[in-house]
């Protein structure tokens, strides 16, 4: 339970970090991407959408652990991650593409 609260944690300071503008490294994909990749972007509806996901993960992780220590709280928890996973690529190249 400790550790799923520190984990957390540190994805909360990273979604901010990553919100504030100082993380663009943080993001896969985008650091590795070519100038040429990275102009196609809007980085900062980029930065929204990554940090915002982020954000929303870390209390949802905590959530899920307070609400139901049962043996299904992985799997909804992995079943909600993974719809919202989804939502985010779907918008990442969508969206926040100029």
């Amino acid at each position: 339970m400790i550790v799923i609260i520190i984990i957390a944690a540190l994805l909360l300071v990273m979604g901010i970090v990553i919100l504030i503008g100082k993380g663009d490294n943080l993001i896969a994909g985008y650091n590795t991407a070519s100038e040429e990749e990275r102009a196609k972007y809007n980085v900062k509806k980029l930065r929204g959408l990554i940090g915002g996901f982020i954000i929303v993960l870390a209390p949802l992780m905590v959530l899920f652990l307070a609400v139901d220590s049962s043996k299904h709280a992985g799997f909804e928890f992995a079943a909600v991650t993974t719809l919202l996973a989804i939502i985010l690529i779907i918008l990442a190249n969508t969206w926040a593409k100029k």
